[in-house]
């Protein structure tokens, strides 16, 4: 199928790797259906791009690329509203926030993106503790730590 996209124009996605969240995202509750897309080959960034609306897009990373200690302890109703039986297919993604020049740009580790791959299924899970911060510096050597700010 052909969806338009912020990024890259007009583009052909596989339907089968459309992602479902039921609730939408904070901020955007219509919005309940994404693609992954690859920034490039070499880049660990990719793009969560809505289907439905191309200006609806979000640059994300894997959090442990650039923060090896982070740790999600995912709840019992999170585990279950997602249907997740094996955490091999658990995909956790954290959204940048870009600024100008780069290396100031934030991730938040304070509401990651679980995903579960096999079934399709995400949902932006906010952490109830005041450990990680929604402004983490994209280059951890920037911040002394990455718990709280």
């Amino acid at each position: 199928m052909y969806i338009q996209t912020k990024y890259f124009g007009e583009m052909d996605v596989d339907e089968n790797s459309i992602i479902h969240f039921s609730t939408g995202l904070p901020g955007f509750p219509d919005e309940r259906e994404f693609v992954l897309i690859n920034l490039s080959d070499t880049s660990i960034y990719q793009v969560l791009q809505s289907i439905n609306n191309k200006v609806t897009a979000f640059i994300v990373v894997n959090p442990y690329d650039i923060y090896q200690d982070y740790v999600v302890d995912l709840d019992d109703s999170l585990v279950e509203a997602l249907q997740i039986t094996d955490e091999d297919n658990v995909v956790v993604m954290s959204v940048v926030t870009l600024k100008s020049p780069f290396e100031y740009s934030t991730l938040n580790l304070k509401a990651p993106l679980i995903i579960n791959y096999k079934n399709r299924q995400g949902k932006q899970y906010i952490i109830d503790t005041d450990d990680y911060s929604i402004k983490a510096a994209i280059d951890p050597r920037a911040s002394s730590s990455v718990k709280g700010e």
